[in-house]
């Protein structure tokens, strides 16, 4: 995997994108850092040329400009030559927002000093500072107490005690709701930022909202929960999250990490004292690929008929079928409604971003998924781009199926803890037997309805409720499941029968992609500190400073440690942050993390690295009878539609 192709145009990719809280984002990623060619600061190419051939009158469009290191304002200045305006610094990616008009995106890419460039979709932002939960339609509080019915199983003693919650997302931080004592676990990290200070952490913010929306508890909060409107309490307020991170601050993914996460939930999930029987998936493709063939519905089935609940958004394209693997007829797959605050269903709408079925694969149920306010992971990715969607110091609001699904996440989790004998199935049976039908909707629309914990909590489990679906064998072509845009690492396309790190498929495991990708990032720091060993610190902290915030603490634990101390020194008296953050305490500096101990990193004497795993034994995604052929590896949808 060469660095040749960084400087060149990427290839042309379908304009879909991965979608993540509502931005498409092509995700052509360069996993490396950037090495000597890379340095010079100037314009090449297009730069050369007058301003009056560079501007253009053609409709301005929001872009994500990822910058080299050593590039200076080289970015920016060719920019604002093209006739655009930066809109704003973004520390966390190593590269800002700006307008630029739509035929001069191609140029930009050419441009000496520019890693990336991708689209960035426009954000409905709103500045209003919510005081309280029970003023806000959208809030837990509303959600739990008017319009599921969650409050009620609170108050019988089910709050989702002795049950884990697997999320595969974005990772999570351990801010206020999730400070208890194991609250917040953290399983491997099998994204692109594994191996540095922010392994595990949640840079982007979309992972962290969903934990908070199934499980996140205030340390003020008491049972029953129901009566309190003050402080944070989520859906299943005393389960337990476990994170599975492989996205990463752009939300950038493949599939091979996708389905190694699922393996790991299926092969460790009750390991050490673990009892993961809820899996959120608030993520697809559009693969069109029938899911008795598609390796990725594959493994989410498998995960079902290992005993635990996968939980599935049905994705917010608004078409007339559901993403995949929501299109496994064994998951429960999730659309959004709109309650407007209220237990009557009467004034419920779907929401008309929720992608609709087809008639033979329909959504199962209905959940809240409009303006939901949950936790905010500060100064990540959607924190820096949606400021607007800030709700007081620690809430952020979103909408999306990726927030619906969260909610039934945390309602499983909940009729689990009343019967901890009940089937994936029987939930299913359940929750759909109980839903509330929304006047006006079809089934194609709503499936059974708008979940009703109310009523679930007092019927009978049901009987002889075994689903009889033709099975999925995931055998069929990789290439027919991947979503419209192909990851890339180091300039190259993952295209063929491999992972993320070039591994063929049959050998991928959850492990070998964690290590592997650790490996690259060693590597292209250790490149970095030898193209700015012989600069002047200055200078080595203004290359470092343009690094994505992962890069940065992996170039500054290469050096020397008496060059750190004063690179950071130097980086201290310029004013240089690293994208740095505070919460509960704990700085999140993108440079160390020493003397930190996350009480949710470890249990039962077993530290989870991200790289080794203390004596686990990685079983792989090559399931017996399971033949993995012609395989395109792309991004994934993620399944938030707005922030806002």
């Amino acid at each position: 995997m060469s660095s040749s192709n960084l400087h060149g145009h990427p290839p042309e990719a379908p304009s879909h994108g991965v979608t993540w809280g509502g931005v498409p984002m092509h995700a052509k990623r360069a996993m490396t850092v950037a090495v000597a060619s890379l340095v010079a600061a100037g314009l090449t190419g297009p730069a050369t040329a007058s301003a009056a051939t560079l501007t253009s009158s053609a409709d301005p469009v929001s872009v994500i400009v990822r910058e080299a290191a050593g590039s200076g304002d080289a970015p920016e200045r060719a920019v604002s030559a093209f006739g655009g305006s930066v809109t704003r610094q973004l520390g966390i990616i190593g590269g800002f927002t700006a307008q630029v008009p739509a035929d001069r995106i191609g140029a930009l890419r050419g441009v000496a000093g520019v890693r990336s460039v991708s689209e960035n979709a426009s954000l409905a932002l709103q500045s209003t500072d919510v005081q309280g939960q029970a003023a806000q339609p959208g809030s837990l509080h509303t959600i739990a107490n008017e319009v599921t019915g969650a409050s009620a199983m609170w108050d019988a003693g089910f709050t989702g005690e002795g049950v884990d919650v697997a999320v595969i997302d974005s990772g999570a931080v351990p801010v206020d709701g999730f400070t208890a004592p194991g609250k917040l676990v953290f399983g491997p990290d099998l994204s692109f930022e594994v191996g540095t200070p922010l392994e595990n952490l949640d840079t982007n913010g979309h992972g962290t909202h969903m934990a908070g929306i199934i499980a996140g508890r205030d340390d003020a909060a008491a049972a029953p929960y129901s009566g309190d409107s003050s402080n944070y309490v989520g859906m299943a307020p005393d389960a337990r999250i476990v994170s599975i991170k492989v996205a990463d601050a752009l939300g950038h993914t493949d599939v091979s990490q996708a389905i190694a996460a699922i393996d790991w939930v299926v092969e460790h999930g009750d390991d050490n004292g673990l009892n993961v029987r809820v899996l959120n998936m608030s993520f697809g493709t559009d693969g069109v690929q029938s899911y008795q063939l598609d390796p990725l519905a594959y493994a989410a089935e498998q995960a079902w008929h290992a005993g635990v609940v996968v939980v599935v958004a049905v994705g917010n394209e608004g078409l007339g079928k559901v993403n995949n693997p929501a299109t496994d007829p064994y998951v429960i797959a999730v659309g959004s409604n709109n309650a407007n605050g209220t237990a009557d269903t009467a004034d419920d709408v779907v929401s008309s971003f929720s992608n609709n079925g087809d008639g033979t694969r329909n959504p199962d149920v209905l959940a809240p998924g409009e303006r939901v306010v949950s936790l905010r992971s500060p100064n990540s990715y959607l924190d820096q781009t949606a400021p607007g969607a800030r709700q007081g110091e620690k809430l952020f609001r979103g909408s999306g199926t990726s927030q619906a699904a969260a909610v039934v996440s945390g309602a499983a989790a909940l009729l689990i803890d009343q019967r901890p004998e009940i089937t994936p199935d029987e939930v299913k049976a359940l929750l759909t037997g109980t839903a509330k039908s929304i006047p006006g909707a079809t089934a194609a629309q709503q499936g059974a309805g708008l979940i009703d914990l109310a009523t679930a909590m007092n019927t009978a489990t049901p009987e002889n409720a075994v689903q009889t679906h033709a099975r999925s064998t995931g055998a069929g072509s990789l290439d027919e499941a991947r979503g419209s845009v192909i990851v890339e690492v180091d300039g190259e396309a993952v295209t063929g029968e491999v992972d993320v790190t070039g591994e063929s498929i049959e050998d991928s495991t959850a492990e070998s992609i964690a290590e592997g990708v650790t490996e690259v990032v060693e590597e292209g720091a250790k490149e970095t500190v030898e193209v700015i060993a012989e600069m002047p610190v200055e200078e080595q902290v203004e290359v470092i400073e343009e690094l994505p915030a992962a890069q940065q603490a992996a170039v500054i634990a290469e050096m020397p440690v008496e060059e750190q101390a004063a690179v950071v020194e130097q980086a201290e008296l310029a004013g240089v942050t690293w994208s740095g953050v505070t919460w509960s305490g704990v700085t999140w500096s993108g440079v160390t993390w020493s003397g930190v101990t996350w009480s949710g990193v470890t249990w039962s004497g077993v530290t989870w690295s991200g790289v080794t795993w203390s004596g686990v034994t990685w079983s792989g995604v090559t399931w017996s009878g399971v033949t993995w052929s012609g395989v395109t590896w792309s991004g994934v949808t993620w399944s938030g539609s707005g922030w806002a």
